[in-house]
């Protein structure tokens, strides 16, 4: 079972496991409404190194970027669901609309997220959202992988069947707009 720490916490913690010599794989997203997708691709990102730590979005950026609907779950709940995996070392909610501070802090060896990313100009023309985080984990020396996302499994696809259940239609803005998160 994993820890959740503050996020002032993330140099130290960084510092220790460097110092160990572990290889530190991070992901970061939103983790609203805990599925199958997410399990399966957060036991993928652990597979690539000795400690998986995941940054969670705090509800503010959740909202700003999903819509006014969501967070379903507020960020300290999400927060320790994910450590409450297995597969999960450490968790930290942080601010901000991307995760390239928390990749500065770690400094991972890996840096993963999900196939919906890309981090190149074909990935850009097929759709794919860019992924701001690229540049700095590669200027640290760390990989970034995309692990697919498993289709129809996502918090948006899960929103969407419950509404659809219930005979109600998602609010514009509500954040059912085909995202992974």
């Amino acid at each position: 079972m994993g820890q959740v720490i503050p996020f002032p916490f993330l140099p130290k913690l960084s510092e220790d496991l460097h110092r160990a010599g572990k290889r530190i794989v991070l992901t970061n997203g939103h983790f609203d409404l805990l599925h199958i997708g997410h399990v399966r691709y957060l036991q993928a990102a652990r597979s690539l190194g000795d400690v998986l730590i995941v940054a969670v979005n705090d509800d503010v950026s959740t909202r700003r970027r999903k819509g006014r609907a969501r967070p379903l779950v507020p960020e300290a709940e999400r927060a320790e669901l994910l450590a409450a995996l297995a597969c999960v070392d450490y968790v930290t909610i942080f601010p901000g609309e991307t995760a390239e501070e928390v990749v500065r802090l770690v400094r991972p060896h890996v840096y993963v997220k999900g196939g919906d990313y890309g981090t190149t100009e074909e990935d850009a023309a097929s759709g794919k959202q860019p992924l701001p985080e690229a540049p700095v984990v590669r200027a640290l020396g760390g990989e970034v992988v995309l692990i697919p996302s498993v289709p129809e499994r996502s918090t948006s696809a899960l929103v969407r069947r419950i509404l659809a259940a219930y005979g109600c239609e998602p609010e514009a803005g509500a954040g059912t707009s085909g995202e992974t998160g």
